[in-house]
């Protein structure tokens, strides 16, 4: 009884935080923040979509450090194409109607603003450590905003909600999915997942790049193909499908008038778990990419939320839509014995019963392929999308712990530097420096990275045979928090991601390659890039 007590007061507490997170005000500052970006950019995203696409496949061939923009792209693609964009887009069906699909597009259009300004600082401030390219949020509130303080709880927060809540719900969906579809014990398929993730991880960023690079878009591309082949089936109901949205959206019909409140409140929240856009963890990717000016990365990964919902969402919402494989819920009320008792504003007869789900997905798959076929597809699309989703997260906690490693070093021979003569701390500068661009020169970094793959992979096979509903309400906190830090940091340093953008786009003018030259720009502590032009 009293650890029944205990667990119910922790379940309590751990909802009650999730709601400070993730309050109202958040979800405000993301869209204003966003809106904000895009006006100070001259909608940037519009004005260099062409730029976006030719910088795809751009490279600073100079730069022996660092992965391609490609490989960068696809890994800021396999963060933010997960289970969100079939589950979660089900959902804001289920609970906002068809108009909050609307809202989503609207998020995704300004929050390319927010991706392009977060990427662009990570490019200024990024370091050369152990002979790779690492930054991110961490590392440009320290250097930009003086702030070591708040770069290490960024670190912090980060390396634990990617490290180890996140992972296990991604592989808990694998499992249930493909433990209905195949009839596998979840423990199997877990054990297959991991062994698969601590096969990718351990070959560091490198590795994770190049399954990346091929995984995330190949997956994408084909799913979105198989939502047209479905559409065309239902060509007949494709535009009724848009007029339905945008009525939606603006509370033009019966329902949509009813529920305009919730419409846009779960298209925006939707939107905003999707692309991630200002939550920082798309910079860390972005930091790792060779590129000879940092606004390019920045367009790179502006065009990258545009793939995320404008395409692999939108996919999934107009399949569900157009072969009425959805039901708008009124109400959900939880009974005296446990069970639930649904009520609906829209009830479809294709639809399933029961709360709003991957089932609404392969519902309307079914209706071209048959109940079986779209089992099997959803399942491995949820494979794919999942699993590159983990290999995301592993690097974002790696680069925070490298971070917070680095500086606790510098820490060290700080307090050791006081007791030293000039000599003795121009040698310990030099040995610093050294192990810096030498990988296993800290050997208790290394053990550290070696701690987090286990402890990843670890997760991932716990969460395949375990419940991931507290796991994924702490890391939901844990990307909230990150996020109000990030949206606050970046506010603050977008005057420096502007004059970068004004400096590109005036060498652009005068037909020169744009190269970044921090000193001419007046951006203190950009080190890479000093060294770069030394």
């Amino acid at each position: 009884m009293c650890n029944l007590l205990i667990s119910s007061s922790l379940d309590s507490a751990i909802q009650t935080i999730y709601s400070w997170v993730w309050s109202p005000v958040l979800v405000g500052l993301c869209l204003l923040a966003a809106l904000y970006f895009s006006l100070r950019t001259r909608f940037v995203q519009v004005r260099r979509f062409r730029e976006m696409c030719r910088l795809l496949f751009n490279t600073d061939k100079h730069q022996k450090t660092g992965i391609s923009s490609f490989q960068a792209f696809a890994m800021a693609l396999s963060g933010r194409v997960g289970t969100g964009n079939i589950v979660g887009v089900a959902t804001a069906i289920g609970f906002g109607g068809p108009g909050a699909i609307v809202w989503m597009w609207v998020i995704a259009f300004f929050g390319a603003g927010s991706a392009f300004v977060e990427a662009t600082l990570a490019q200024i401030y990024k370091e050369n450590h152990h002979g790779q390219f690492r930054g991110g949020p961490a590392y440009y509130i320290e250097k930009g905003l003086h702030s070591p303080f708040f770069g290490c709880l960024f670190a912090v927060i980060s390396a634990l909600a990617c490290g180890w809540f996140m992972p296990p719900v991604q592989c808990n969906g694998i499992a249930m999915s493909m433990s209905r579809t195949f009839d596998i014990a979840p423990w199997i398929v877990g054990l297959g997942v991991a062994v698969l993730i601590a096969l990718v991880i351990i070959g560091g960023v490198k590795r994770i790049a190049n399954v990346a690079q091929i995984v995330a878009p190949f997956m994408a591309i084909l799913y979105v193909i198989l939502a047209i082949v479905v559409l065309a089936v239902h060509y007949e109901a494709v535009p009724g499908v848009f007029i339905e949205m945008l009525r939606g959206a603006v509370g033009a019909s019966q329902v949509g008038a009813a529920i305009l409140g919730s419409t846009i409140a779960w298209g925006v929240k939707r939107g905003i778990y999707s692309n991630e856009a200002g939550q920082g963890t798309g910079p860390i990717v972005a930091a790792a990419a060779k590129v000879s000016h940092p606004v390019k990365q920045g367009l790179v990964q502006a065009f990258s939320v545009y793939i995320d919902t404008l395409l692999v969402c939108t996919a999934t919402a107009m399949m569900i839509l157009a072969c009425h494989t959805y039901n708008i819920i009124d109400h959900v009320q939880t009974l005296p014995d446990g069970t639930t008792q649904t009520t609906y504003l829209v009830e479809n007869p294709d639809a399933p019963v029961g709360e709003p789900g991957v089932f609404y997905t392969s519902g309307a798959l079914a209706s071209v392929i048959g109940g079986k076929a779209a089992d099997i597809i959803i399942s491995l699309a949820l494979f794919f999308f999942a699993f590159t989703t983990i290999m995301a997260y592993y690097y974002y906690a790696e680069t925070n712990l490298v971070y917070l490693f680095s500086r606790l070093r510098r820490y060290r021979l700080n307090r050791r530097s006081r007791k030293m003569t000039d000599q003795e701390k121009i040698a310990a500068e030099k040995a610093y420096e050294q192990a810096d661009l030498v990988f296993g020169d800290d050997r208790s970094e290394k053990t550290v990275i070696w701690i987090l793959r286990i402890v990843t992979v670890t997760a991932v096979f716990i969460g395949s045979t375990t419940g991931s509903g507290i796991a994924w309400t702490l890391g939901d906190i844990g990307v909230g928090a990150m996020a109000w830090i990030n949206l606050i940091a970046i506010l603050l340093l977008s005057p420096k991601a502007l004059r970068a953008l004004k400096n590109y786009e005036s060498e652009k003018k005068q037909g020169a390659e744009p190269v970044f030259d921090p000193q001419k720009l007046n951006i203190e502590h950009a080190e890479f890039w000093k060294e770069q032009r030394d």
